[in-house]
Formats: structure tokens, C-alpha cells, sequence
């Protein structure tokens, strides 16, 4: 559902806000800001509402990892225009890993302290955790709660192993974070292991995990201290050796 900016101006604005409200929560956010911001001073301030302003997916503008050109325009609009009049309002994005850097460089978040990136994999992953980058500060300071969606993998028998790879590069990159739901999605090689590489991380900050892994040791794994401050983990377990249980209560 569009709203047509140049034949909808009068016919919105003789609706009360509060059956404006309801249509609009029917709309995506992304449409609502790009049809009402800046249209007169009653619509531009409902577009500011908390509703569609506090928690944005900006994800429509992404088709097989680039913007589609379809949406193009729409997508510089909001990273020259529409962003940077409500950065303030803004608590929470939910961003394709692909385009993340273009709209988190569109102006500063100040409110900002939630993240849903989504189809990331190690190449990225890598590049924010070794590069210093005008990201930086934000990942570092900002960013109290993450959710990462990971792209699925290529090579499935290496998937696990660089998955933890990955998991490193963002504990050791969001160094304020304190709840991380790590790849909440159903894809069938998400799963961690962290048998195979030597993996160098520590957090003082993590309160909360969600994670899935591949067997009980990789639960020992992160509770041998690393996290000090970790209070609740969530974890799915994709095979349980009742032998490996044995040996390490042992």
C-alpha cells in the first residue's frame, strides 16, 4: 500500500489523526516517511510519530546483495533527506549487511542502540572487526543488542567452524554489547563449532546469548569464563555425545 504524494495531500488531511494513524500502521515505514515527510507540517509530524520512526527495517531496497534499481531513488532520498531528519527518533534498525555501511554513514544516530543485520557472512564480518572504520565508534560505544542473520553458506562442511569465526569478529567488534541473539533463523547450517580454530575473544559486557552449536563441548566452550558478566544463555544444541558429556564431567 502507496500512498501517491501528489494526489493524497487533501484527502489525508481531512481524515482525524487517528484514523490517519490506523492506515498508515497498515503501510510499511519505509513508505509512510517517503510519502508524508516534508509534505506540509501536520503530516510531516505524524511521520515523526515513535510508531514509525523508533524501530526502521530498511530492508526492501535490497535485491541479490545490491539495491535494486527499481528502488534506487527511494533509497538516496532516504539516506540524503529522509534519515537525517529523524536520526534522533531513531532506537533500532533492521539493515541488509550489503547496504548497512551507506545508511549507518547517512548522518549520526545518537538514540541509537539496536541492530538486526542480516545476511552476514565472513568476509564482512572480518572487515569491521580488523579495519578501523567511521563505523567504529558507533559498533563500539553504541550498540547494547544485536541480532545477526547469517547468509547462507557455500561450503556447508566448513559452515560451522566459520560461523564461530564470524561470532568472534562480532563479540570482538561490538565491544558494549550486552544481548546477542546470534542467527535466530532456521537455515540449516547455522550452527557453530569452535573445535577447529584458536578463536580470541572475551566480553565484560554480554548479559544475554542466544546461540546455536554443534555439540555440548562447544557449550563448555563459552562458559569457561571468556564472558564474565553472561547471565542467560540460550542454546540450541544440534547433537548431543552422550561420551563427550562423560569425559568433561570427568
Amino acid at each position: 500500500m502507496k500512498i501517491n504524494r501528489e494526489h493524497s495531500t487533501i484527502q489525508l488531511d481531512n481524515l482525524p489523526d487517528e484514523i490517519l494513524i490506523m492506515i498508515l500502521k497498515k503501510m510499511s515505514q519505509t513508505d509512510v516517511l517517503y510519502s508524508l515527510i516534508d509534505v506540509n507540517q501536520r503530516l510531516n509530524a505524524i511521520a515523526h510519530d515513535p510508531i514509525f520512526t523508533n524501530h526502521l527495517t530498511l530492508r526492501e531496497f535490497i535485491s541479490n546483495d545490491s539495491i535494486n534499481p527499481s528502488t534506487d531513488s527511494m533509497f538516496d532520498r532516504f539516506c540524503s533527506h529522509i534519515l537525517p531528519k529523524i536520526n534522533d527518533k531513531i532506537k533500532w534498525l533492521d539493515l541488509d549487511s550489503s547496504c548497512m555501511e551507506r545508511i549507518l554513514r547517512a548522518t549520526n544516530y545518537p538514540s541509537l542502540y539496536g541492530l538486526t543485520l542480516y545476511n552476514m557472512n565472513v568476509e564482512i564480518s572480518m572487515h569491521y572487526a580488523t579495519d578501523e572504520t567511521i563505523l567504529s565508534n558507533l559498533f563500539q560505544n553504541q550498540i547494547l543488542s544485536l541480532t545477526i542473520h547469517l547468509r547462507e553458506a557455500e561450503e556447508e562442511f566448513y559452515a560451522a567452524s566459520l560461523n564461530a569465526v564470524i561470532f568472534m569478529d562480532i563479540i570482538n567488534t561490538f565491544t558494549n554489547l550486552q544481548n546477542l541473539n546470534f542467527c535466530p533463523s532456521s537455515i540449516s547450517n547455522s550452527a557453530l563449532s569452535f573445535n577447529t580454530y584458536i578463536l580470541r575473544m572475551t566480553s565484560s559486557t554480554l548479559l544475554e546469548l542466544h546461540i546455536r552449536v554443534t555439540d555440548f563441548n562447544d557449550c563448555l566452550y563459552l562458559l569457561d569464563g571468556r564472558f564474565s558478566q553472561l547471565r542467560r544463555l540460550y542454546v540450541n544444541i544440534s547433537s548431543v555425545y552422550t561420551l563427550s558429556f562423560r569425559t568433561k564431567i570427568r
